[in-house]
């Protein structure tokens, strides 16, 4: 098939900026997923070490900026398990 080998991308040289953002797409959709499973609290891969991660986030205020209300004194509506 034309353009899928090193001497048909010679010939061809309108393909070769095709083939480098669909790697960098890729590379990147890569990068997004592995950073997504390692970082996010939502994913937990031990339970042994930590059984229940959604503990962890019940004191902390997701909340950047109120002009009404100071959420880091109320208490969390989750429920206590």
């Amino acid at each position: 098939m034309q353009g899928l080998s090193l001497s048909s991308l010679k010939k061809h040289k309108a393909l070769i900026p095709l083939y480098v953002c669909t790697a960098l797409g890729c590379g990147g959709a890569v990068f997004y997923v592995i950073r997504l499973a390692t970082k996010s609290p939502e994913v937990s891969w031990s339970k042994k070490n930590n059984p229940e991660p959604w503990e962890e986030y019940r004191n902390k205020q997701h909340k950047f900026y109120s002009p009404i209300r100071d959420y880091s004194k109320e208490e969390s509506p989750a429920p206590k398990y």
